[in-house]
């Protein structure tokens, strides 16, 4: 059965009592945006009338999900673990088989996680009419646990499954309950949760892990989710690109616009001469096109920003 896809991601008061305390640790070091930074930004905000935010992992940070990309905590800085390739999902069973069981260890850790003062900021801005539309880069449901409505998950997510055979759309929280019904006995230690709720553990655990399959079509069952090496639904960028054209500011929250999925719709507001700022700890791709570029936590910056 092919679900609404608001219906498979926990509404807000479903989540509030989730026990998630934010990791610090994953959170890049960078010293508190200075008073004349806010200041302009505030002003930005206040110039906008319909506001276009593009968010990365970089929001999610401070919620206790670590990013790929930031010096020192980021997963790549830390560790030689890569994300999954859709190529090698695909083809392989194995592949398959490991990062399921990786997912599986790191769900209830994972789904746990709550929105911070940044994702609560961003809705307040959607409420007030601020914010005409909201793009994020991440997987973790976070903003739509924040009460988001105009919003579009570029990458899919996470708390979705897709089957390959017949497209039907379920929630990961039901393949959840299928998996410790398949595997009773198994048992992993954990590591630490990515981005995308995978977990390191080693292969020799992973061999008697035992993988459902669709319960409508007997097909592979993958995250809703866009793997590295695929490609996002031409539907997805041409609605993201209409959202665009509709607004006349792009703000910038938590990404390094590394990824061109996300990159490309800053080239198309150069291209329409919009104003940018750009909110995040470093040097991102699109610096070169931002009128204006804050540098601190996203949490400590929005929160502090009002809509009028």
């Amino acid at each position: 059965m092919r679900l609404p896809r608001r219906l498979l991601t926990p509404p807000p008061a479903a989540v509030r009592g989730a026990s998630s305390g934010p990791a610090v640790s994953v959170v890049p070091a960078c010293s508190a945006a200075d008073r004349r930074s806010l200041e302009r930004l505030q002003d930005f905000v206040s110039r906008a009338s319909r506001l276009f935010v593009l968010s990365g992992a970089g929001l999610s940070t401070e919620s206790g999900i670590p990013d790929y990309r930031s010096e020192g905590v980021g997963l790549y800085a830390r560790t030689d673990r890569r994300p999954m390739q859709h190529a090698e999902f695909v083809r392989s069973a194995k592949s398959r088989q490991r990062y399921w069981a990786r997912n599986f260890v790191g769900w209830p850790q994972f789904s746990s996680r709550r929105p911070n003062s940044a994702h609560e900021a961003l809705r307040q801005w959607e409420q007030s009419g601020k914010l005409h539309w909201l793009v994020t880069q991440n997987v973790d449901a976070l903003h739509s646990k924040a009460g988001h409505q105009r919003l579009t998950e570029l990458h899919g997510c996470a708390h979705r499954v897709l089957c390959l055979g017949c497209g039907d759309i379920s929630a990961r929280t039901a393949l959840q309950t299928r998996f410790v019904a398949l595997n009773p006995d198994w048992r992993a230690q954990t590591g630490e949760v990515a981005p995308d709720g995978d977990v390191f553990i080693e292969d020799e655990q992973v061999l008697n892990f035992r993988v459902p399959s669709c319960e409508n079509c007997g097909g592979v069952l993958k995250p809703e989710v866009t793997f590295f090496g695929d490609t996002v639904n031409k539907g997805t960028v041409q609605l993201v690109h209409d959202r665009l054209g509709e607004s006349d500011a792009v703000l910038v929250v938590g990404s390094s616009l590394q990824v061109y999925s996300g990159y490309r719709f800053l080239l198309a507001a150069g291209d329409r001469k919009m104003s940018v700022a750009i909110v995040n700890i470093g040097s991102t791709r699109a610096d070169h096109l931002a009128e204006l570029k804050v540098s601190g936590r996203c949490g400590e910056v929005l929160s502090v920003i009002r809509p009028v």
